[in-house]
């Protein structure tokens, strides 16, 4: 399938072909993955033209174009076009990085591009004006229906001076709309029952408002999150509301038990660090005797973990940094768990339960991080999307925060925080450690989870470091522990085309 060059205002899109993209039967929307992951910048007008206007995606009947209806309201409301990011001064410029022949490559990423906006936009970005003195009442937030389910449209009325007759229209792009058909003898007249644009016209503007209340909205696809846009008319005056239609979620709670043990799972990866990792398992028994213990272990030569509440999961040999806290992080059951590096040691100060006590006030904390020997590491993320085709801008600010988190002075938001942080088990599986990244990875994490993650750090936990100990200047150690620069390079080619960046910069 190609994509158009524009649509109506000139939005420019790569040609690429991208068979199976999830669609909408009746109306060209932007298809939406979850809520947390949606975006209000939405360009919405390059994807509709993308998945409609051009080709057949899932069969030659399967991609109508989008109605004049639509048409009409996203070329009114549609959101700028995004211009270009400018790269500060010290920023690796990604495309420097790609291998010499890269035009593949490129057109992938456009593809990918084109595939993540369909499932993170959505037509509920669309820009909407509230009309002024406009005499319609309607719903301007919070509709929402679950699909295919009729529900009554709350609010709707007409608030007009005396006329002879009145006449108003409800128009849908992705449902039908019904109402109570009137009884004979009753001067009012229903058009479009059980359309997509229904017109009711009276006399007398009690009855007209008494079958407002009783018009209901059924979408007439299932999908788990998307929208639709209705446009509610009379004489001039035109007003533009939206639905959103989600398939309600049941909940997965944790059951948090009575202490911590039943509440935290520790989780650590270690490799050739055997010393260490005795060490900290050691100090972590003189706080916490019970607390499980999750060990993620590539070593080249594994050794055995012995002790109560120990999860040892041995790897294949150096799969690397991330692909360890995946594994971790995937066999914890409790609500939350606390991540620390190998070679750390608990002391007095490491209190478990205080970093629980705030998360547990905050529920909106996803990750949570103290102190380590002394030092409150942490960092903001600053990102710029920039335009489509050289894609964002991406900084790294070591030691900025944005301000004290609510209620708890010694706390702090931010976007990334040192190995040592408690963290939502739930959220953190959602955004994942990407295995692709072996050694040189921290920050990257909390890339990816820029903008799904809030993050925070308190200065009243923490924990200590162990002293280097000499094992570690073996040349076996340090082959993995110091990789080539080929590493830093391709970590670079990997922000360019995963993350649609055009430069980074670290500070």
């Amino acid at each position: 399938m190609q994509l158009t060059d524009r649509f109506n205002t000139g939005l420019k899109c790569a040609k690429t072909k991208t068979p199976g993209v999830l669609f909408n039967h009746q109306m060209a929307l932007c298809t939406v993955a979850t809520l947390q992951t949606a975006t209000l910048g939405c360009v919405l007008m390059c994807v509709l033209s993308y998945l409609y206007l051009n080709g057949n995606v899932g069969g030659p009947e399967a991609n109508p174009l989008p109605s004049q209806h639509t048409k009409r309201l996203l070329a009114r409301n549609q959101l700028p076009s995004k211009t270009a990011c400018t790269c500060s001064p010290g920023s690796a410029q990604l495309k420097d990085f790609l291998p010499p022949d890269s035009e593949e490559l490129l057109k992938r990423r456009a593809k990918e591009l084109q595939q993540h906006k369909a499932r993170t936009e959505s037509v509920l970005s669309t820009r909407l004006y509230a009309p002024s003195n406009s005499p319609l009442q309607y719903p301007i937030q919070g509709f929402k229906v679950r699909p295919m389910t009729p529900t009554f449209i709350p609010g709707l009325a007409l608030h007009a001076e005396q006329r002879s007759n009145y006449t108003v229209s409800l128009e849908v792009s992705e449902g039908v709309l019904r109402t109570t058909i009137p009884a004979k003898g009753v001067q009012i007249k229903v058009t479009g029952n059980g359309e997509s644009r229904l017109m009711v016209e009276s006399s007398s503007l009690e009855a007209l408002n008494e079958l407002l209340a009783d018009v209901s909205y059924t979408s007439t696809i299932y999908h788990i999150l998307t929208g639709d846009l209705a446009t509610f008319q009379f004489e001039d005056h035109e007003a533009v509301f939206p639905i959103t239609i989600k398939q309600p979620q049941p909940p997965v709670l944790y059951d948090m038990g009575k202490d911590i043990n039943s509440q935290v799972t520790i989780t650590t990866k270690t490799f050739l660090r055997y010393p260490e990792l005795n060490v900290l398992l050691k100090t972590i028994r003189e706080f916490y005797k019970d607390i499980e213990i999750i060990i993620a272990d590539d070593s080249i030569k594994p050794e055995k973990i012995p002790g109560p509440h120990i999860q040892h999961f041995i790897m294949p040999p150096a799969q690397g940094w991330f692909a360890g806290r995946n594994l971790a992080v995937s066999q914890v059951t409790t609500k939350y768990f606390l991540w620390v590096d190998d070679d750390f040691l608990f002391t007095k100060l490491t209190k478990i339960e205080e970093l629980v006590k705030v998360m547990e006030a905050v529920p909106e904390l996803d990750v949570l991080g103290g102190k380590v020997q002394g030092d409150q590491f942490y960092f903001s993320l600053i990102y710029e999307e920039g335009d489509e085709v050289e894609g964002g801008c991406m900084y790294r600010k070591s030691r900025r925060r944005y301000h004290s988190l609510p209620g708890y002075p010694k706390c702090s938001v931010v976007n990334g925080v040192v190995n040592f942080f408690l963290a939502r088990t739930d959220a953190v599986q959602r955004v994942g450690f990407d295995p692709q990244l072996k050694r040189l990875a921290h920050s990257e994490f909390f890339m990816d989870g820029l903008g799904s993650l809030m993050v925070a750090t308190c200065g009243h936990v923490s924990v200590s470091h162990q002293a280097r100990l000499k094992h570690n200047d073996t040349k076996l150690y340090k082959a993995f522990r110091y990789p080539p620069r080929s590493d830093a390079k391709s970590k670079l080619q990997l922000h360019f085309f995963k993350n649609h960046l055009k430069c980074i910069k670290y500070g």
